[in-house]
């Protein structure tokens, strides 16, 4: 597992003389690459620079993320092009959208010409079929399908079977142990809870093999799309290979005991409802459909909730103050579980006010996901400029979630900003997961199951950090880059 307990530099596999071929060629291409931005004739393009032909902006961008500057990265072009600007990054031309104009245009649905469909890095790493890269009928089915499985009344149903995987999971984990690092403990928890109760995945070393080649995997996604051995983008690839393979298997295994009557319920998870269904003319979902999904839903359920608790691990190491209020309201949870023969119920789940507050302001601050992509599908005009077919549209958070004019101070955590509805913001600004129509489906699902983490790290153990400077690196999430080991204290 010493994979997941470091952060692998994009260029650290690329040798200076593969650089220099690959900036000489791109400066080859430099003068047919102006020639070729002459085509869009005298429409106004929105201000910016497209780099180097090829490669772009994207070496300035992933060291930017590696140094966890994405956001200066963004700003700075802001501050130089204004709110709407163009770049080149991952092998796509596209426009970057920062304000709540952008927002509003992005999830707002209709037809605006843009579709779901992601850069070419992204497309390789998750699937041609993901559910990133699904439209119309097709996406309409399947997401219907998964949003159903994910509402409010079904995390109910099986809540009390995550917190018993949780309580397992932390003295497994945990058990007689003073220290820990927190960053691959959180990934496996996280991945082992979501892959249990969503996907119906049993424990063992199997499963230990796909979090790795998971991890692995979620690496190229915003990495350079350059599949050569040594490469960050060609171990995704490969990675990708194995995962397909195995999860493949689990399908086709799931398939069969179905088929043989050997499951008793068959939408007791995802797997099952995604065999289930069926389109406009009775037709059933590929396998390559099916596993494409189940990756993307893995990624989209595991990777941001580990963020969330990783970083909200280490805030309240960090401020005394988020930290009491915290535990004393999960003290008070305890409280009401001891009324209630010990059992923590979707009552004591929803008492955790506090802690959701701190954890809304957490994603504000450092959201799990920057952003992310549409494909413009036919030339349109956005804020005066011209944004051709083909290219990408990259809405980011922080264009809003640190603007003064909507949050005050915005530099300043204060978990109080969310004690009302999150309607007394304005709409489309704070959109740590999406917004509209596409609103991410497992908001819920994430909140109950960070929830149950906190309650038990807090309410059995503290911790200190063994670095405290520890930076955080993006790649493509934030994590403090030496995994943020922790010396830990058992509570009596």
């Amino acid at each position: 597992m010493e994979i997941l307990s470091s952060i692998t530099d994009p260029f650290s596999c690329l040798n200076q003389q593969f650089m220099s071929t690959v900036l000489g060629a791109s400066l080859a291409l430099f003068i047919c690459f102006k020639f070729i931005g002459m085509a869009y004739g005298a429409k106004k393009l929105a201000p910016g620079s497209l780099g180097y032909p090829l490669i772009g902006e994207t070496i300035s961008f992933v060291k930017a993320q590696k140094d966890d500057q994405t956001h200066r990265w963004i700003l700075n072009r802001v501050e130089k092009y204004g709110p709407v600007f163009k770049t080149s990054i991952l092998g796509s031309k596209m426009v970057v959208m920062t304000g709540q104009a952008g927002n509003r245009f992005v999830f707002g649905g209709g037809d605006n010409g843009l579709s779901l469909n992601q850069p070419a890095s992204v497309v390789k790493v998750l699937g041609k079929n993901s559910l990133f890269e699904m439209s119309g009928s097709r996406h309409k089915l399947v997401r219907g399908a998964i949003v159903n499985f994910l509402k409010p009344e079904s995390i109910q149903r099986f809540a009390a079977r995550m917190d018993s995987l949780v309580q397992q999971q932390l003295f497994k984990e945990l058990h007689c142990k003073d220290s820990t690092e927190i960053v691959p403990l959180m990934k496996k928890m996280t991945f082992n809870v979501t892959c249990s109760v969503l996907f119906g995945l049993p424990d063992g070393p199997e499963k230990d093999e796909l979090l790795t080649d998971f991890v692995l995997t979620v690496k190229g996604v915003w990495g350079i799309p350059l599949d050569f051995p040594g490469t960050v983008f060609h171990q995704a690839m490969q990675a990708r290979q194995r995962l397909c393979r195995k999860l493949s298997e689990m399908v086709m295994s799931r398939k069969k005991r179905e088929d043989e009557g050997a499951v008793e319920s068959a939408d007791d998870n995802i797997v099952s409802c995604l065999l289930a269904l069926r389109d406009e003319d009775g037709r059933p979902l590929s396998e390559d459909e099916i596993v494409d999904v189940f990756l993307s839903l893995i990624m989209a359920s595991h990777d941001t909730t580990a963020v969330l608790l990783t970083l909200f691990i280490r805030h309240l190491a960090r401020d005394a103050e988020v930290s009491n209020k915290v535990l004393q309201e999960q003290n008070e949870v305890l409280k009401a579980m001891q009324r209630n023969g010990g059992k923590l119920t979707w009552s004591e789940i929803q008492m955790m006010r506090y802690t959701w507050r701190a954890a809304q302001e957490l994603m504000r601050v450092n959201p799990p996901m920057l952003g992310s992509f549409r494909l413009v599908t036919k030339d349109i005009t956005f804020d005066g400029y011209h944004i051709p077919k083909g290219w990408q549209i990259f809405w980011v958070a922080p264009g809003t979630h640190m603007d003064s004019n909507i949050f005050e101070d915005p530099e300043k955590f204060d978990p109080s900003r969310f004690e009302g509805s999150l309607k007394a913001f304005p709409p489309y600004t704070y959109v740590p997961f999406g917004a509209g129509p596409r609103v991410c489906a497992g908001i819920e699902f994430a909140r109950v199951e960070s929830l149950l983490m906190i309650h038990h790290l807090v309410t059995k153990y503290s911790w200190t950090e063994m670095i405290p400077d520890e930076p955080i690196i993006r790649a493509p999430m934030p994590y403090p880059a030496m995994g943020l080991p922790v010396k830990l204290y058992t509570k009596k």
